[in-house]
């Protein structure tokens, strides 16, 4: 692995997204649209019934991390696309760049815009609701670190379809993401879904950390077991995850799919 070389991919990106307005809006106008409309729709509904004011807690924080899962998953897999879409990627690998070194440049890129995306929220929730996200206290670091292990890890798993089926997979780099939405229990607790549903969503690591957070807001504790079970999944949902990327990824190489999508 070479620092310099993930630098440099880090650099590329950077100077992408400086250069174009309409690069820097998509990530920022998206999240802040999400908490103007989830924020203002809460407090809506707390003026037509004020039984239960813990909502607007739960939601304007759940807004705001799932946009770290949001950010992290669309900065690998979207990052990939905009290689294809210029026709950069085979250039990419002709050079002595790694698909670790590729992808680890990619994961940077979404930790430092789930930051960026967080760091403009936080204050915005201040600002139009009053809404204080230290409420969490130091529990953010770790619902952080999961959720965005979580992003890189969904971002793989979408790049890795998007190699195998080639450009009639692209919308699946938007799409996946809210395809698991229902089942991370962003807005709501599992204990609202189906028996079924509730087993597969004890399966997935964000549902412990929107959990985790709803009972910290509440004024209770992050139970250390779920953190545990959150952080056990996400090792080995990324673990397969890089698994299948690296086996779908030589494949495509092998079979000159990669060439053809630089077409």
């Amino acid at each position: 692995m070479s620092i310099a070389r993930i630098r440099g991919l880090l650099l590329r990106y950077f100077y992408c997204y400086s250069r174009s307005t309409f690069r820097i809006l998509d990530i920022v106008f998206w999240p802040v649209m999400d908490l103007l409309v989830w924020g203002f729709l809460t407090m809506y509904m707390l003026k037509v019934n004020s039984s239960v004011p813990g909502v607007f807690t739960f939601l304007i924080g759940s807004v705001i991390m799932w946009n770290v899962l949001y950010r992290a998953q669309q900065a690998v897999s979207v990052s990939f696309l905009e290689d294809v879409w210029s026709r950069n990627f085979i250039n990419i690998f002709v050079a002595p760049v790694r698909t670790f070194e590729f992808v680890a440049a990619t994961c940077i890129s979404g930790l430092l815009q789930s930051v960026c995306v967080s760091l403009i929220m936080i204050p915005l929730a201040y600002w139009f609701y009053q809404y204080n996200f230290g409420m969490l206290g130091y529990c953010m670091i770790p619902f952080f670190i999961n959720l965005l292990l979580m992003g890189w890890t969904i971002g793989l798993i979408t790049t890795a379809i998007i190699i195998r089926w080639g450009h009639q997979a692209e919308a699946l780099a938007w799409a996946i993401p809210f395809l698991i939405q229902p089942i991370c229990c962003v807005f709501y607790p599992a204990d609202v879904l189906p028996a079924w549903l509730r087993t597969i969503a004890l399966c997935v690591p964000a549902t412990y950390v929107f959990e985790g957070m709803r009972t910290v807001l509440k004024g209770g504790s992050f139970a250390t077991k779920d953190l545990i079970m959150s952080v056990v999944l996400n090792v080995i949902y990324a673990f397969l995850a890089a698994l299948l990327f690296e086996f779908l990824f030589n494949e495509a190489r092998k079979n000159g799919k990669l060439t053809k999508m630089n077409t």
